[in-house]
């Protein structure tokens, strides 16, 4: 099975069902394919999120045969340390310290810092005491980073 495809029937599933489809890893061999997916949404996803999203893919791998060797399906968060995809991911994450990668007219910039708020498309950080206005568009890539 082609990623590219398998991603497509995965996105549909899981969208359907209220989640992001985050990423999907593919690697194994010809006797055990491991399949790994990561989902999301705007509340943050729990364990019985994780079990819901893998008993429906497996049933549709099941019926429709997309594997023919052994496989384990593995869903869960995109953790924290992965890059954010869609907007409605930010929400949850409103205060916290970020490190972002964002395109301003013809060049690329970087910022550190707390996320305050979101208005529409438009996400609003502290850096240096000076609040910035990046459009979700503009965003190459943000990660939220870890603090103890």
């Amino acid at each position: 099975m082609e990623k590219v495809k398998l991603f497509q029937i995965f996105e549909e599933i899981i969208n359907s069902n209220g989640y992001l489809l985050i990423d999907l890893n593919l690697r194994g061999d010809n006797h055990l394919k491991i399949i790994e997916v990561f989902i999301d949404n705007e509340k943050g996803i729990t364990t019985d999120d994780c079990v819901f999203i893998s008993r429906v893919l497996n049933e549709k791998i099941e019926e429709e045969k997309l594997f023919e060797t052994n496989y384990r399906l593995d869903v869960s968060s995109p953790g924290i340390d992965r890059p954010l995809k869609y907007l409605v991911q930010y929400n949850k994450h409103i205060n916290r310290k970020f490190e972002v990668h964002y395109k301003e007219n013809d060049s690329n910039k970087k910022l550190t810092g707390k996320l305050l708020r979101i208005n529409d498309d438009n996400l609003f950080f502290e850096d240096k005491n000076e609040e910035i206005k990046i459009k979700f568009e503009n965003i190459i890539k943000a990660k939220v980073l870890i603090s103890f």
